[in-house]
């Protein structure tokens, strides 16, 4: 009877010991098929990651880093305090129009047609190409230090 109940206890000792390794099977089964969640990675309603540094262009209808692609514009009059906020000019590829970047903007995107000669006008917003500089309301604000 004792042989009865040790080889009961044995049989009952080794299944249960069985049963982790399962479960940790199956766990790890399914992480494995969880996609991973890239930190940083949030997109924005066109799939552009600004962690990246992408952000949309409706001329060029992609994302894109403006650093990278575009004219740095920098303000003309700055404190030496404050940081240096640029704004940027991306041309389409026959640089019949351009697409104003500008800081602290609500706008989406600002469209410039090409005028006449190397400047480009939109309402209240003019770019001289030649001289690198952008006109708001007929004042020069941003000039390309280049």
């Amino acid at each position: 009877m004792k042989r009865i109940l040790l080889v009961c206890f044995s049989f009952m000792a080794l299944t249960a010991c069985n049963n982790p390794s399962s479960s940790t099977r199956n766990t790890t089964e399914q992480n494995q098929t969880e996609e991973p969640v890239a930190i940083g990675g949030e997109k924005d309603e066109h799939g552009c990651i600004g962690a990246t540094g992408a952000t949309w262009s409706e001329l060029k209808q992609d994302c894109v880093r403006l650093f990278d692609v575009a004219i740095r514009l920098n303000p003309r009059r700055s404190n030496e305090s404050e940081a240096v906020i640029s704004a940027f000019v991306l041309f389409n590829d026959d640089q019949s129009k351009l697409e104003l970047f500008l800081p602290n903007d609500d706008q989406e995107t600002i469209i410039l047609d090409k005028a006449e000669g190397d400047v480009y006008q939109n309402g209240v917003y003019r770019f001289d190409a030649v001289e690198s500089g952008l006109y708001i309301n007929g004042e020069k604000k941003y000039q390309s230090d280049k």
